[in-house]
């Protein structure tokens, strides 16, 4: 059976992050793609310049209307802009329970503009994280998260990863991509055990749109393998792909996307 696969989030027009992003990791997978936006995002390779955020009660009818008609077999969630979008969120999840639920704490643009409300952290925190089953961090979004310090080596992620089990999270992808050195090395945490997964460190400027890729193919992947670290080492190898053919596009003048389907073109 094909996997039907959600994506709630918000918008790329440059394809490169987002809805689009998502759905472009979902088609890759095999899986079939939908969508809910949370805010409309004017922005390309070079940045954001623009937000128009969805009212929570037309994000909840979008949710509502498709979960009432369609089998949903994973959620992957990304932007959600505010509090009552994160709590709107929350009410559907508890209403109907899809079987696999990732969470991509989106807070910053890679061009630094803030897209989720610093007042919304506490609710993405405190109603959000322990009703998801994966959470994809990269360290910069875990320190806002548990509210300390950024780290700056390998050393202290499996705490970190803890840390973030502590709040409810079940599982945790603590990405360590803002890192240096030749390979990029995540801490994939499920109960309570530890696992490293190191990959190699592409050299590209065309890096848009990663985070959403990883936890977009994840999702994707979930319904189809026999656990999630077999989803978590599949999407990883792939997104390693993405990134090594990323230069093969040319699309705007900033940081360019990854090459979605590099296996087929």
């Amino acid at each position: 059976m094909i996997a039907n696969v959600l994506t709630i989030a918000g918008t790329d027009p440059s394809g490169g992050a987002g809805i689009q992003a998502d759905l472009k990791a979902f088609s890759a997978h095999g899986a079939y793609g939908m969508s809910v936006m949370t805010a409309l995002v004017a922005q390309t390779t070079t940045g954001v310049s623009r937000i128009h955020e969805i009212p929570d009660d037309f994000v909840t009818a979008q949710l509502t209307t498709l979960l009432d008609d369609v089998r949903v077999d994973a959620v992957k969630i990304g932007m959600l802009a505010n509090a009552e979008v994160i709590r709107a969120v929350v009410r559907v999840l508890d209403e109907y329970a899809p079987p696999c639920v990732v969470l991509d704490p989106v807070m910053v643009s890679k061009s630094g503009h803030r897209l989720l409300a610093a007042e919304a952290v506490e609710a993405m925190r405190e109603e959000l994280l322990p009703r998801v089953d994966l959470i994809t961090p990269n360290l910069p979004e875990a320190a806002d998260l548990l509210g300390t310090t950024e780290l700056t080596g390998t050393h202290g992620m499996p705490e970190q990863a803890e840390r973030l089990a502590g709040l409810g999270a079940e599982r945790i992808l603590l990405k360590g991509g803002h890192l240096n050195g030749d390979s990029s090395v995540d801490v994939f945490h499920e109960e309570g055990a530890v696992e490293f997964f190191a990959g190699e460190r592409v050299a590209t400027s065309n890096d848009h749109g990663t985070g959403c890729t990883l936890s977009a193919s994840i999702a994707a992947l979930r319904p189809q393998r026999a656990n999630w670290a077999e989803a978590v080492r599949e999407a990883k190898d792939y997104l390693g792909g993405a990134l090594r053919a990323a230069d093969r596009l040319t699309v705007g003048r900033g940081h360019g996307p990854v090459h979605h389907f590099h296996r087929w073109w």
